[in-house]
């Protein structure tokens, strides 16, 4: 059954005279024309401001740089603004919508980037979800942007999409559904673990889900020092005796689990430290109980967590959400633009894994003493927040060696 769509016009705009009124939308208003617009930075007021802006004048400037194309840098907006990037195939909770139908998230990305980051960006939906063709048309689109943010492209082709494009530009490449989420999840892991007296290496982590998101964080923590993390999918547990595996997952299995555990995620769960929830469904209460004392269990679904905070509160000494009406929570916000202002910043040719941690510590920071079991993670509007990740990141790229200035 198709799904019913409330339109936002009234009845004049619909040209439909005396016809019931339908109710107001106000997220249909505020989607009206659009969320953003491009605006120049200089005037434009006479012969004289035309000369310098466009004919004659920019010749002058293109010249410059055909012979140091490193100027472009310098005289354009290119180290500014980032490609936000989809196909359509894996949009927040709504799936496989296609290129049009994600453009509303792209501009809400793009929105984001400028209001928390300062950062520029353009969205581009592609007509296409063949994977050579997408990594093809990003290639080509490169030389206009300091970074690409690869957004909402479904499992397992973000993976290849995004090492093959980094393998081939010299800007940053970042999957925010994998990155995003693991660096703001890292953050409140370790606080979480400092309230409670503990340390990263000292957890043991079950992960519930297997696409972007919950690959890229078990590698995350395991990067940081987490003392060992499993992942399920739709089949239980990820392991080496599992003969139905993906090549991303067979990867996963050969990394993760080191305690060998097989069968379901409430095997798993059992004695467990922390739960992370990136996947949907719901866990059972008896699975939740089963686990550690002082647990941490992170439900980040959305709409609908995977563990009720309610009953999450029962037995976890720290619970977060991907909710904004809940304390802790796990939004991506947090993260990327400061990721990429900062890579910007210093001209990064890549975004690493030095750099990422070094984001998730400088977030973890900023809670500072004011540390409790409701606050392991910052709100993303705290204007304390994109300053300090920032700063960290450019920090970490000019120490890991892949700043150019």
């Amino acid at each position: 059954m198709a799904a019913e769509i409330v339109n936002p016009r009234s009845d004049s705009e619909n040209g439909a005279e005396g016809a019931p009124e339908e109710p107001f939308d106000p997220a249909f208003a505020l989607h009206r024309g659009g969320k953003m617009a491009i605006q120049a930075t200089v005037p434009v007021r006479d012969k004289d401001d035309l000369s310098l802006a466009y004919t004659p004048g920019v010749a002058k400037v293109c010249t410059a740089i055909a012979e140091q194309p490193e100027l472009v840098h310098d005289y354009t907006w290119k180290s500014q603004v980032v490609a936000v990037v989809t196909d359509g195939t894996a949009v927040l909770g709504l799936g496989d919508i296609g290129p049009e139908a994600s453009l509303p998230v792209m501009e809400g990305k793009a929105i984001l980037f400028k209001q928390f980051g300062g950062v520029d960006a353009v969205p581009i939906a592609l007509a296409t979800t063949d994977t050579d063709e997408i990594i093809e048309t990003i290639v080509r689109l490169a030389p206009s942007f300091g970074g690409v943010n690869l957004e909402d492209i479904s499992a397992p082709r973000c993976f290849e999409i995004e090492r093959r494009l980094q393998e081939q530009v010299d800007i940053p490449v970042f999957h925010d559904d994998q990155h995003g989420t693991a660096v703001v999840t890292l953050a409140a892991l370790r606080n979480a673990a400092k309230l409670t007296g503990r340390g990263l290496g000292d957890l043991r982590a079950v992960i519930s889900g297997a696409g972007a998101a919950g690959v890229a964080i078990a590698k995350f923590l395991l990067e940081a020092g987490i003392g060992d993390v499993s992942v399920a999918d739709r089949k239980g547990i990820v392991s080496r005796d599992r003969e139905d595996l993906t090549s991303v997952k067979r990867e996963l299995a050969e990394i993760t689990n080191k305690a060998g555990l097989s069968g379901s995620l409430e095997t798993a769960l059992a004695g467990a430290d922390v739960f992370i929830g990136v996947s949907g469904g719901t866990v059972p209460e008896a699975a939740v109980s089963s686990m550690a004392p002082g647990a941490f269990v992170f439900a980040m679904a959305n709409p609908n967590p995977e563990v009720h905070p309610d009953v999450a509160h029962k037995y976890a000494a720290v619970v977060a959400t991907g909710r904004s009406d809940y304390p802790n929570q796990i939004n991506n916000v947090l993260a990327f633009p400061g990721i990429f202002a900062g890579a910007l910043q210093v001209r990064a040719s890549r975004i690493t894994e030095g750099m990422k941690i070094a984001a998730a510590n400088a977030l973890a920071d900023v809670v500072g003493d004011a540390l409790a079991a409701d606050y392991v993670i910052p709100s993303p509007f705290d204007e304390r927040v994109a300053p300090a990740v920032t700063a960290a990141v450019a920090a970490a790229a000019r120490a890991e060696g892949v700043a150019r200035r």
